[in-house]
C-alpha cells in the first residue's frame, strides 16, 4: 500500500483531460492505497478570481470527484485552505528554496512572458506551495501529467535539501506519469495540452459540453492532410491525439481502433468518436448535477475531510517546528 496525492484546481472548465490525467487514475489507486485528493483553490487564486465563481467552482470540482467515484471512506477529500498547515509549511520551503530553481519552472516562464513585471509572486511561488501540499502527507507517489512532472521534481529536491540539513522528516515522493493520456492535446492545436485556460473553447471538451457541443467540437478538430488514420504520436500529433481520447473513452486498444476505421475517412472516424465520449461522460454529467442540488452535502464532506486532514498535516508540521528549531 502507498501514500497517493491528487489535486486539482477548482474550475468550472475541468476537462476530458483533467478526468483522464488525474481523476481516473486515482480511482484505479483508491482501492489498494492510501489517497488524499483535495481542491487547491489557494492555487486557484494565483490568478484573478471572481469570489462567487470561485465558491461555485470549489463546490462543482467536488461533485465531479464525488461523481466520478471517489469515496470519502477510502479517499481523504477536502479544500486547500481549509488545512492553514499548507501555507504554514509553503513560508518554511521557502526559506530553502532559490530563485533560480522557480525561475526555470517551464509553466511560469509559459504563463509569465512577456508579463514579468505584472505576474503575481504567487503564480512564481505556487510550486512550492505545491511542496508543502505533497510533503504534509507524507505522499510517496504522485500521479501527474507530463507537464506537472517538474513540480514533483522540485518537491523532491526540497525534500532532500531539508533532510540533509535538519534530518530526516520528509518522505521523498515521487511522480507517477500515465503512458496513455497523461497529456491529452488541444483539439485546435497538437501542439500544446488540453487546456481550459486556452483562447477558444474548441482547445478543450469540458466535462459539462453536451452532446452537441462535444459533436461540434471533435468534428471541428484539427487532423491533417493523410488519408488513413494510424497512430503516429511523432509525425501525426493530431490523428494520434484524437485516437488516444477514443481509446480512453471506449477502453478499446489504439490498435483495435485503428483497424476498426481502416479504409474510412476522418468523417466516420470523429462521429463515433464523438459518440464514444457522449456515452462515457453522460452518466457523470448526470451525477455532478444532482450532487449541486444539494450545497450543504457537499461543504459538510469537504469539512469532515478537512478534519482529518489537519490532523496528519499537525503531525508533520510538529516535525518540522521541532528540526528547524521554532517548536518551544
Amino acid at each position: 500500500m502507498a501514500r497517493v496525492l491528487t489535486a486539482l484546481q477548482p474550475t468550472g472548465n475541468l476537462h476530458i483531460g483533467n478526468y483522464f490525467g488525474a481523476i481516473e487514475p486515482l480511482l484505479q489507486l483508491q482501492e489498494e492505497n492510501e489517497n488524499t485528493l483535495f481542491v487547491v483553490d489557494y492555487h486557484a487564486i494565483t490568478i484573478p478570481q471572481e469570489p462567487k465563481e470561485l465558491r461555485q467552482n470549489i463546490l462543482y470540482a467536488t461533485a465531479v470527484y464525488l461523481a466520478a467515484g471517489v469515496d470519502p471512506e477510502k479517499t481523504l477529500l477536502f479544500q486547500q485552505s481549509q488545512v492553514s498547515q499548507h501555507t504554514e509549511l509553503a513560508w518554511v520551503l521557502n526559506c530553502l528554496t532559490y530563485m533560480g530553481e522557480l525561475e526555470r519552472m517551464t509553466q511560469f516562464k509559459d504563463k509569465g512572458k512577456g508579463k514579468i513585471d505584472t505576474v503575481s509572486v504567487g503564480l512564481f511561488d505556487y510550486p512550492v506551495l505545491m511542496a508543502a501540499d505533497i510533503l504534509l502527507y507524507d505522499t510517496e507517489v504522485v500521479p501527474v501529467g507530463d507537464d506537472q512532472r517538474q513540480h514533483v521534481e522540485l518537491a523532491r529536491d526540497i525534500a532532500k535539501r531539508f533532510n540533509n540539513k535538519f534530518g530526516e522528516t520528509f518522505v521523498v515522493p515521487k511522480a507517477v506519469v500515465r503512458k496513455e493520456g497523461a497529456r491529452i492535446l488541444g483539439l485546435d492545436n497538437p501542439e500544446n495540452k488540453m487546456s481550459k485556460s486556452a483562447p477558444s473553447a474548441k482547445n478543450y471538451l469540458s466535462l459539462l459540453d453536451d452532446e452537441v457541443t462535444i459533436t461540434k467540437k471533435i468534428k471541428s478538430a484539427v487532423t491533417d492532410s493523410e488519408s488513413t488514420i494510424s497512430y503516429d504520436p511523432k509525425n501525426r500529433k493530431a490523428v494520434s491525439n484524437l485516437l488516444t481520447i477514443f481509446s480512453l473513452s471506449t477502453g478499446k486498444p489504439i490498435e483495435t481502433i485503428v483497424s476498426e476505421f481502416e479504409g474510412k475517412g476522418y468523417g466516420d472516424f470523429k462521429e463515433a468518436l464523438a459518440k464514444s465520449v457522449v456515452a462515457y461522460f453522460s452518466p457523470l454529467q448526470k451525477q455532478v448535477a444532482t450532487l449541486l442540488k444539494n450545497e450543504n452535502e457537499l461543504i459538510a464532506v469537504l469539512d469532515q475531510g478537512a478534519k482529518k486532514a489537519a490532523i496528519k498535516a499537525e503531525e508533520t508540521m510538529r516535525r518540522v517546528r521541532s528540526a528547524i528549531g521554532t517548536q518551544l
